[in-house]
């Protein structure tokens, strides 16, 4: 009681939060670190109400349901061997900070855990045959961390410990071939990238990320549409515009109410972005004056198009749309000819073979 105060007072401002990001519907552990014994208290807190707890005897391990309320009854499970802490099929109100304590005759540990991002049960993709899409961790990696990617429950990508153990599904299944060199992942985040996508990559993928501090699993949905009556030639073809000069011309992602941060560029250079129903075009100088008075944007039913008004000669080039989302991020390239560039006609035809960037339609 008061000596337990007391610690708690004392020790509250060298206490880490470890942060843990949420799925609705998916389970997370929240490890305590330390091997217990019948000498160890361990009690667990959320938002300073005390849901689970082993003392002494194991036998007297509880729940929520008999230490306290029942907010997360039948989906909280203790480790006896270590203490930690399992949350299943995760809700909206089960974000919230957690609090571990343990009193031994050895030592005393006060540990919190920062839980937040409790979004949708699966989060949900879809792009069209032939594109790409990046599907996001939500966390930093560090040494510690082991990340695994699995599609249809067969691992298809890990990181552990060493960076240099990152695999693709073609190292570390020997016996499927599926993702040969379209997978990509980012050291940094363990993020993963599906490059050229097939009907038959059509599935369920599931991030398990494995820390000394918790355990979290997220699980996305992808689908992807292919219409068989357009031929891969025809796709390629619509990636591209041919346009007379003075001429207008609209790019339009044929996006389908899509979320997040919709940004254009010209040769890599940022020249329009929509955030809501915020507009901004030409941040950049030298853009600004090539393209004075020509940009429109259209917000309607938030499409994101763009439309280049009597377009030059110096308009010809690369136009990339990037729609960023918290979960994931998708990418579509345009390239515009305007009629006399005929070198750069040349050079365009096979552009997604040069920079590896595929056509992605987000229909949501």
């Amino acid at each position: 009681g008061s000596n337990m105060q007391e610690m708690h007072i004392l020790c509250a401002s060298g206490v880490d939060t470890e942060r843990v990001f949420l799925m609705k519907g998916d389970s997370v552990t929240l490890h305590t670190g330390v091997e217990t014994n019948k000498q160890d208290r361990i009690r667990w807190y959320f938002n300073d109400t005390r849901i689970a707890q082993i003392s002494g005897d194991l036998s007297k391990s509880c729940t929520d349901v008999q230490c306290n309320e029942e907010r997360f009854r039948d989906r909280l499970k203790l480790d006896h061997q270590t203490g930690s802490l399992t949350i299943m099929n995760i809700t909206n109100t089960d974000s919230g900070d957690y609090k571990l304590l343990i009193n031994s005759s050895r030592f005393n540990i006060i540990k919190t855990f920062s839980a937040s991002g409790v979004d949708t049960d699966i989060m949900s993709v879809s792009v069209m045959e032939g594109d790409s899409v990046t599907l996001h961790t939500g966390v930093e990696t560090n040494q510690q961390e082991r990340i695994r990617w699995y599609f249809n429950d067969t691992r298809i990508a890990k990181i552990s410990g060493d960076l240099s153990k990152i695999c693709t599904d073609v190292q570390c299944n020997g016996d499927t071939e599926r993702f040969r060199d379209r997978l990509k992942l980012d050291h940094q985040t363990g993020s993963l990238t599906i490059m050229n996508i097939t009907n038959t990559d059509s599935g369920l993928y599931k991030l398990l990320i494995n820390s000394s501090n918790f355990n979290n699993e997220n699980s996305f949905s992808v689908t992807v549409h292919g219409e068989s009556y357009v031929s891969a030639a025809e796709r390629d073809k619509m990636k591209r515009k041919s346009v007379n000069k003075g001429e207008p011309v609209t790019l339009d992602p044929v996006l389908k109410n899509p979320n997040g941060l919709k940004t254009w560029y010209f040769n890599d250079t940022l020249i329009a972005e929509i955030t809501g129903d915020l507009r901004k075009i030409c941040t950049d100088v030298q853009y600004k004056e090539r393209f004075r008075d020509r940009l429109k944007l259209k917000l309607d039913h938030q499409t994101g198009s763009l439309s280049i008004m009597n377009i030059r000669n110096t308009d010809s080039g690369l136009y990339k749309l990037l729609i960023s989302n918290s979960n994931f991020d998708t990418e579509k390239i345009f390239s515009v000819i305007v009629d006399g560039e005929s070198g750069l006609k040349g050079t365009l035809v096979n552009v997604n073979h040069i920079i590896h960037v595929l056509l992605v339609i987000i229909l949501l």
